[in-house]
């Protein structure tokens, strides 16, 4: 499995908009690309970031143009975008509350 982390310095009071676009986004990825989702977060430090699961790197890499108008939605709400975290996942021992 593989796994990305994104991280994002939003626009201030973009904030709504950015999490409304990347929701959309997240599901077009999920029902067009075969990703296995994601999760949102908002870190202490005012940041954005998201963990996005994928079955590999290739599938990952072939996801293009899922939802190209949230991804403007998304884009005009980021004041700085940082580099992306690629990850191989050596354990995974995540679960779903009530699991």
């Amino acid at each position: 499995m593989f796994a990305v982390i994104y991280r994002w310095r939003l626009q201030q009071g973009k904030e709504e908009q950015f999490g409304a676009a990347w929701h959309r986004m997240t599901d077009a990825i999920h029902r067009s690309c075969g990703s296995y989702g994601s999760r949102l977060h908002q870190a202490d430090d005012g940041t954005w970031l998201a963990y996005a699961r994928w079955p590999d790197a290739a599938t990952r890499e072939r996801c293009q143009g899922a939802d190209p108008e949230a991804l403007e939605l998304m884009r005009a709400s980021i004041a700085e975008s940082f580099p992306e975290i690629r990850c191989a996942i050596v354990d995974d021992l995540l679960a779903e509350p009530g699991r």
